[in-house]
């Protein structure tokens, strides 16, 4: 059990919060700002407790002089100052004697922000390569340190692994979350227990397939990893997408676990994945030469759902269709509208699926939302994530 915020004493101490504030922006302008809510809890915890808050974040990838221009935080300190009612200070720089002075300047109930971490990526990935040096600097800014990044939590950088291993060390109550309820339900889950998967290459989950197919009562399978399981089952599936390196896997996976296993039956199909192409639904092995599956179907949807209306746990990784086009966005719907009406805990990945559920409109109806894709994805396969592993035990 790792310790949290709430194990320490943080009157007066000067607490490094990592957050993830990796936000979609478009021409300096905050397009979705669900991370910083998110954020929200562990910080006002920290001050309603009177402490120095430096929080710290990445924001995309830095790998000119140019990216700095448009990944800067600064729009993330306004919005935060907004939530917080209290102005965030912003310190426009990520090492040296500014932001040293600047935090020391801190008083209790204070919060500063500092910039993108990722700029120390254009000296040599100081950042993301977890520099020993950059590490130990941004650890004597603080007296404690409380990541609650979720979404870079399977990365060893700096601004965690690196902090962590001189200071004390806890997680904030988003990453408290994300462990109990996805860590928990994969541990000891309430059954039925039934895992959907979908998104588009089956070397993706390779995983996560090895590893829940022994946790869970039945695994739907959808999306283009779905036509890699058809292909090796001997269905022709036209010009679908197939992962022509790992159907020996799917065939054994069929092979050991065929009554866990559930494939789609019928598809929606189009000639190409655009907006333009005429789509049409038919069975499995109606797939014609020029076409390619890109969405479940109404019968498979149904058949789906019968596996899922007496479930007590799902987990959910990998939208079954091309959902960003609307033609080919109904299987995805549909499986919302189905979970949504159930009385069982709902954990959705992070990513394109955690996109999907909130497009669709079923956010509210969902037991958890993950905020980290890349980490969800490794806890779904049983791995360590570094970002969690270094953090102190209780």
């Amino acid at each position: 059990m790792k310790k949290t915020i709430r194990d320490f004493d943080v009157t007066n101490k000067t607490v490094i919060i990592r957050c993830d504030f990796n936000v979609p922006m478009k021409e300096g302008e905050i397009i979705d700002d669900t991370r910083i809510k998110a954020s929200l809890e562990t910080i006002e915890y920290a001050l309603d407790h009177q402490a120095k808050v430096v929080l710290m974040s990445h924001l995309g990838r830095v790998k000119t002089e140019e990216d700095k221009q448009k990944n800067t935080l600064e729009p993330v300190a306004l919005r935060l100052s907004e939530y917080l009612n209290q102005e965030v200070i912003f310190c426009e720089e990520t090492h040296g004697d500014l932001l040293k002075e600047t935090v020391e300047g801190l008083s209790s109930g204070e919060v500063l922000l500092m910039e993108n971490t990722r700029f120390e990526d254009l000296d040599g990935k100081k950042e993301s390569g977890n520099d020993p040096e950059l590490g130990a600097f941004w650890a004597s800014l603080g007296d404690i340190f409380i990541n609650d990044a979720f979404g870079t939590a399977h990365r060893a950088h700096a601004s965690n692994v690196g902090i962590a291993s001189h200071l004390p060390s806890g997680v904030g109550f988003l990453i408290e979350k994300e462990l109990n309820v996805m860590g928990e339900s994969l541990e000891h889950p309430k059954r039925p227990f039934v895992v959907i998967l979908g998104g588009s290459k089956v070397s993706d989950k390779i995983g996560v397939i090895e590893n829940v197919v022994h946790k869970a009562d039945h695994i739907l399978i959808g999306g283009g990893m779905a036509f890699s399981f058809l292909k090796a089952s001997g269905i022709e599936v036209g010009g679908s997408l197939v992962d022509m390196d790992h159907l020996d896997f799917c065939k054994k996976m069929l092979e050991e676990h065929k009554d866990k296993l559930i494939l789609p039956i019928d598809v929606v199909v189009g000639k190409e994945i655009s907006e333009e192409t005429t789509s049409r639904t038919c069975f499995i092995n109606e797939i014609k030469n020029d076409e390619m599956g890109l969405d479940i179907g109404p019968k498979t949807v149904k058949l789906f759902g019968q596996y899922l209306e007496d479930s007590k746990t799902i987990i959910w990784n990998g939208p079954v269709g091309v959902f960003e086009i609307e033609k080919f966005s109904e299987g995805t719907k549909g499986l919302c509208e189905i979970i949504s009406k159930l009385d069982a805990i709902s954990i959705i990945g992070g990513g394109d699926t955690a996109a999907a559920v909130t497009t669709f409109g079923y956010k509210e109806a969902m037991t958890h939302i993950s905020t980290g894709g890349g980490a969800s994805l490794e806890l779904l396969e049983g791995k360590t994530l570094p970002g969690i592993a270094c953090i102190d035990e209780k």
